[in-house]
Parts: C-alpha cells; structure tokens; sequence
C-alpha cells in the first residue's frame, strides 16, 4: 500500500526559492502542496533524511503521515 505524507519545510528566506527548486527535482514530490507519496513509510523516512533535510536552507520539516 502507497503512503502518502504532506510535509511542511521551514526555510531560511533566503533559499526558499533554491529549496522550491530542489525539492521540485524529488521523485513524488509536488511543490507548494508539498505531498509526497512513497511506498511505504520507511521510505518516506529515507527522502526526509537523504533528501529534503540535506538541502541547504532547509531549517526545519514537519510531516503528517496520511493513511
């Protein structure tokens, strides 16, 4: 079963656009809704940690898990 995550990113204001950019490149991801569907919870985990949290800029996330 798919899961499916919104996950709120808090930016320095200076890199929202860059952040924008970069998390626009994420497989699953669509930018502004910020809705990541994966398919499982783990992996949404791994694109937290390996791939939005790395990004410079990136001061904070917080992810609600939809089921």
């Amino acid at each position: 079963m798919a899961a499916n995550a919104y996950v709120l990113v808090n930016t320095e204001p200076t890199s929202t656009q860059d952040v924008m950019q970069r998390l626009q490149a994420i497989p699953g991801a669509v930018v502004h809704e910020v809705d990541l569907e994966a398919d499982s919870q783990e992996d949404i985990t791994a694109v937290l940690r390996h791939k939005i949290c790395p990004i410079k800029g990136v001061t904070n996330t917080v992810t609600c898990i939809c089921f």
